[in-house]
């Protein structure tokens, strides 16, 4: 390994470097790891930045950090308020970056950083857009225990067979990587702890960008670092959750770029009905604002008039006291876009949101409605997020969970949720827009109309906008109780896409727990059977309230709430499929 020829790396990064490093309780030797990394990349005359971010660390790192940027301009320091993972430590160093080619590497310099000069050969030789440092790479020269060395191998054989990665080491501290390619992977990224190493190479994979290893020089003693039984089941838990999305709901493969349409993309109009102004609107608007793609007009449908800072693409439109169904057909009869675009006052999109819909309606697939994902935004109270775990379950939305969740690929669906649709103007047209009648459920009935039209209706995992939820547990049940209570009537009326099985099976356990209670009390013979079927089905809910749960504490509440999910959804899906009418009264908008 060759560590004194600087040449490729001069030229390699004659623009600049950017190097981010994540400490957490470093402070006896931050200062002195920060002065070792700059007097080494100082001598050779390209511009560079230390970005180094302290992780919540309980010591006096934090301070040590700042005074060595003030000694030295080249240092920028980011300091978290909390413990948040190395990962996300490194993501949060991604805004100061100003160069084209990133260094990670970790804060305690294990890993030697005189070894750039390598990483910089394979990428001129290669054009790889990450290099990755590898332990088990022929030229690394490694001297750690035996048991880490195990440890690595047992872990290296495992990301293979799961994930089909050609790599020696994925869980290296030291990788070289273009910003292009940092910047695409940070807003795909879910984990952001134990595996966030392996995450970063599946997203970059995922994004068409090539990878290579380089040789790294390490020397841990007889220290175990970071390998504790929690450190190890943790990585193992987030590992398979990695190729759970890589290999069943093919997430990493939907991540390839789609191609700018330019300026001849359709024309979008996009209709917000809602009862009157609020915060979560205004911040609908200002997302509006900060999209990529400009050939747009959004048009407010409030009961009455609203005092809104003036925008060019802003339109206005009372409607007095109506249901969103109303609102949006009197708002697609004053939209003069080609496409009418719905989204909640609740929800707001990513910036690519309409410029990922315009690449998506103008490829060669016949698309005439397309829907994404509604994610639970990261800022919501816990009681929120806990709702939007309990909605992102395997075990509640089952194969529907791509509403909540980012689940690929591209594909057809039969039913679409308008708080994140596009439907081409000329289709909704054909079928006379929304029917009146109901609310919720009149998305439902337009998905119906326009199959049986004909049109088709597509999924992009792409097309991402978050969506506040309601706080468990009472305004969470309501809510599913009126979804359930319109999909068990739609499902004896309409029928369509809402006589599937996966429908059904929360009433079915119902009668089953119900019904067969008194059966078991009064027969020996089937109390077995009965406990069995109970007892195995609380333990599958808890298993996936365990897998579910970003924290042990949550566990308790989200098992609740799946059980409690399943049982309001059962006995109201059961009510709507036995009700010979549902109540046409208008009612308010159900806000938080």
């Amino acid at each position: 390994m060759n560590t004194t020829d600087w040449t490729n790396a001069k030229a390699l990064f004659h623009e600049g470097l950017s190097v981010i490093l994540p400490f957490h309780g470093l402070a006896g030797r931050a200062e002195a790891n920060l002065a070792r990394l700059g007097a080494l990349l100082r001598p050779h005359g390209f511009p560079f930045q230390l970005i180094a971010v302290d992780d919540g660390s309980p010591d006096g790192t934090a301070e040590a950090l700042r005074r060595a940027a003030a000694a030295d301009p080249a240092i920028h320091p980011v300091i978290l308020p909390e413990n948040r993972g190395k990962g996300a430590a490194l993501l949060a160093g991604l805004p100061a970056v100003r160069h084209g080619w990133v260094l990670l590497l970790d804060g305690d310099l294990d890993l030697d950083p005189a070894a750039l000069p390598a990483f910089a050969d394979v990428a001129r030789a290669t054009g790889a857009d990450l290099i990755l440092g590898s332990k088990r790479h022929p030229q690394s020269d490694v001297r750690y225990p035996r048991r880490r060395r195990l440890a690595s191998a047992l872990y290296a054989t495992l990301v293979r067979a799961l994930l089909r990665l050609d790599v020696t080491d994925t869980q290296g501290g030291m990788k070289l990587i273009r910003a292009e390619a940092l910047r695409h992977a940070a807003g795909r990224l879910l984990v952001k702890r134990f595996a966030f190493d392996l995450e970063l190479l599946a997203v970059v994979r995922g994004g068409g960008f090539r990878f290579a290893e380089a040789p790294v020089r390490v020397d841990f003693g007889r220290r175990w670092g970071c390998l504790t039984p929690r450190a190890v089941w943790r990585t193992l838990l987030d590992t398979l959750a990695i190729a759970y999305r890589e290999r069943v709901l093919h997430y990493y493969a939907t991540l390839t770029p789609l191609p700018s349409v330019g300026g001849h993309g359709p024309r979008f109009s996009l209709l917000v009905a809602c009862p009157g102004d609020s915060a979560v609107l205004r911040h609908l608007l200002d997302a509006l604002e900060a999209q990529t793609y400009r050939a747009f007009e959004a048009i407010v449908l409030p009961d009455g008039p609203l005092d809104l800072p003036a925008r060019p693409w802003l339109r206005v439109l009372p409607t007095g006291p109506a249901r969103p169904a109303a609102k949006r057909n009197l708002g697609a009869r004053a939209a003069t876009g080609e496409i009418l675009g719905l989204i909640d006052d609740d929800a707001y999109p990513r910036a690519d949101w309409l410029a990922t819909a315009a690449a998506r309606l103008s490829g060669p697939e016949a698309i005439d409605a397309l829907g994404g994902p509604g994610l639970t935004p990261p800022d919501d109270p816990p009681a929120a997020q806990l709702s939007g775990l309990i909605l992102a379950s395997p075990l509640v939305s089952g194969n529907f969970r791509c509403r909540y969740f980012v689940q690929g690929p591209l594909r057809r669906v039969e039913d679409f949720p308008s708080c994140n649709l596009f439907v081409r103007r000329a289709a909704f047209e054909a079928v006379g827009g929304f029917r009146e009648d109901f609310w919720p459920g009149e998305d439902t009935l337009l998905c119906a109309d326009l199959q049986r039209a004909g049109h088709t209706l597509w999924y992009d995992p792409r097309l991402v906008v978050w969506h506040h939820r309601r706080p468990v547990f009472g305004p969470h049940l309501r809510q599913i109780g009126r979804y359930a209570l319109h999909r068990g009537f739609f499902a004896r009326r309409v029928g369509l896409n809402s006589r599937r099985l996966s429908y059904h099976l929360p009433t079915l356990f119902l009668l089953g727990l119900v019904l067969g209670f008194p059966l078991a009390w009064l027969s020996p013979w089937l109390a077995a059977p009965y406990c069995g079927v109970v007892g195995l089905y609380l333990l599958v809910t808890a298993a996936d309230a365990v897998a579910e749960a970003p924290a042990p504490r949550l566990v308790l509440p989200l098992w609740a709430g799946i059980v409690a999910t399943h049982l309001t959804y059962g006995a109201r899906f059961l009510q709507g499929l036995l009700a010979p009418a549902l109540p046409n009264a208008p009612r308010p908008f159900d806000h938080r």
